[in-house]
């Protein structure tokens, strides 16, 4: 299972670290990963939050991926799912959108302009 501190030099400053970031105190952070202590409803939100997950996904961490739609997701969410991209993918993705942005405004003076002939 992955912990918070499994790949740093430090794990107890990572996970103090990581405590702070989601608003847990650490001795409850501790607790909850040395099951001692179930974690609450609104911790797993801000922790899944955190790592751009779902709650269904981190109870369901260890399930196969299943495609990832955005068109039908909050427009906060879709930005973290664009933000979660590498560099070089999430420029590609935002030219995309420049341009057809771009392409639309376009459009609309075309067709306000004729229109006005």
């Amino acid at each position: 299972m992955y912990t918070a501190g499994s790949s740093a030099r430090d794990p107890a400053e990572t996970k103090k670290q990581l405590a702070a970031e989601v608003n847990i105190p650490y001795t409850s952070y501790n607790k909850v990963e040395n099951n001692t202590r179930d974690i609450a409803i609104d911790e797993m939100e801000r922790f899944a939050g955190y790592f751009g997950m779902t709650i269904d996904q981190v109870v369901h961490f260890d399930t196969q991926p299943v495609d990832v739609t955005i068109q039908d997701k909050p427009n906060f969410e879709q930005i973290n799912m664009i933000n979660q991209l590498d560099e070089e993918d999430r420029t590609v993705v935002f030219k995309i959108i420049d341009t057809m942005l771009t392409k639309k405004k376009f459009k609309d003076f075309f067709n306000n302009n004729v229109a006005a002939l």
